[in-house]
Order: C-alpha cells, then structure tokens, then sequence
C-alpha cells in the first residue's frame, strides 16, 4: 500500500504561484511513474505532469512552461510548482503513484495517461485562480 498525502492548495489570483507537495508513505512507494492529475468541476480526471527514474518529465500541452514537476532524491515528496496560473487551472488537484514505470503506460496507452493506470491517489488539494 501507498499512502499519499497532497499539500499546498489555496486560492491565488491569475498570474499568481502556487507550489504543491505530495508526501507518499507505505511499503509500496517505489521509482515508478508518479504525478498530478486535476479535475475540474463538470470535467474528468486528466494528467497534467508526472516523472520516474526512468525517463524526464512528461506535461500536459495545458501547462507546459508554467509547471514543474519535481521529486526529492529519496522519491517520498512530490512537488508541482505552478506558475503563472490561469482561471482554467482552477480544479482539484491529485497526486497519484502507478505500478508501472511512465514508459510503459505511454507504450500502451499509445501516449495517453489514464487514472486507471495509477493505483494510489491522495485526497486531492483545492486550486482556485480568480480572474
């Protein structure tokens, strides 16, 4: 088991920062693919930025240039630092852990992140830009 636990949500103003933390614990906590998802009111689940040992980061179009996902050395805290945030950012954000490494999820999901492909998720952490 994974546990994970997100930080660091708050409201901000467009334009503005914010930086999350997800600290995961358990036996189960590894080098695998881990990441952020967010959802927004009315909308499904999406990946937004995730990194493993094996390979760089990997972002969404949505925010490329304006977030950085980053890992302590240990691979315990997950970090995402939002910057120059936009209303549309506005969601639920979610730090997830998958079993299998980034890679070989793109490999066959043919690029494409789904939720069903990260077994542990945290409790999400609200995100709210106002205009």
């Amino acid at each position: 088991q994974v546990q994970l636990v997100e930080s660091g949500g708050g409201s901000v103003q467009s334009g503005g920062s914010l930086r999350l933390s997800c600290t995961a614990s358990g036996a189960a906590v590894s080098s695998h693919c881990m990441g952020w998802f967010r959802q927004a009111a009315g909308k499904e689940r999406g990946q937004i930025a995730l990194i493993n040992s094996d390979g760089g980061p990997d972002y969404a179009e949505s925010v490329k240039g304006r977030f950085t996902i980053s890992q302590d050395s240990s691979k315990t805290t997950l970090y995402l630092q939002m910057n120059s945030l936009k209303p549309e950012d506005t969601a639920m954000y979610y730090c997830a852990h998958s079993l299998a490494w980034c890679r070989d999820i793109a490999r066959y999901t043919g690029g494409v992140y789904p939720p069903g492909a990260f077994a542990y998720w945290g409790q999400g952490t609200q995100v709210t830009v106002s205009s």
